[in-house]
């Protein structure tokens, strides 16, 4: 005959999902209320652990921020930097389109990211305009290859360039629709022709631009 099933308490969660359930649950907590609004209480809940696990875990409230804040930077930091932007084989399009469906990809997958960003700005922890500069140090980079391979020296426009396309990106991604939100990749076709016919006006008819910028 088997032997009954044990009596009493369930066993606890081993320490490794507890600690990517608190994670999580923090994620989404502080991007629905903020880092003054979010409570331990609230995570726990969320992550369906006790308070006293969430403190065993982590010590206390400011570290377990830090630690989702980071992570979420890091996390999208390697998505959207992610290997298409310094592939140097496709053409515009393809390499613009690859890395706006970047973006796209990582706000759809991580709906709870650029709200923990913008709550740790709020709180005094430049977590967002951080990830911007990491990214546009990559981006800006990989740019400027490949103005030269047309013989350009773009100079600053590179920068100005990405960092305007990051803003559109965004402002897209964070929008407000009235009814079901447009298909993403038409958003990501918008942004690419958008790219791709700007490109070619400032290489053709508009060059003077890129000079004022050098």
């Amino acid at each position: 005959m088997s032997s009954p099933a044990p009596r009493g308490r369930p066993r606890k969660l081993p320490v490794g999902e507890q600690r990517a359930r608190v994670l999580h649950a923090t994620a989404k907590v502080v991007a629905q209320h903020g880092m003054q609004g979010a409570t331990i209480e609230q995570i726990a809940r969320e992550a369906g652990v006790s308070r006293q696990a969430v403190y065993e875990q982590f010590g206390d409230r400011a570290t377990l921020f830090a630690e989702v804040v980071a992570a979420t930077e890091e996390q999208a930091f390697a998505a959207i930097a992610g290997p298409s932007v310094t592939d140097p084989q496709p053409g515009l399009r393809a390499w613009a389109r690859a890395n706006y469906a970047n973006m796209v990809t990582f706000v759809a997958d991580h709906p709870e990211g650029y709200g923990v960003l913008r709550a740790a700005e709020r709180a005094g922890d430049p977590a967002l305009t951080r990830l911007r500069e990491r990214l546009a140090v990559v981006y800006a980079d990989a740019s400027r290859k490949r103005w030269a391979a047309h013989g350009i020296d773009s100079g600053r426009a590179d920068r100005a360039l990405v960092t305007l396309f990051f803003a559109m990106t965004e402002s897209l991604v964070q929008a407000t629709w009235e009814g079901e939100p447009p298909d993403q990749e038409a958003l990501i076709d918008l942004l690419t022709e958008f790219t791709v016919g700007g490109v070619a006006r400032l290489q053709t008819k508009a060059s003077d631009v890129i000079e004022r910028l050098r």
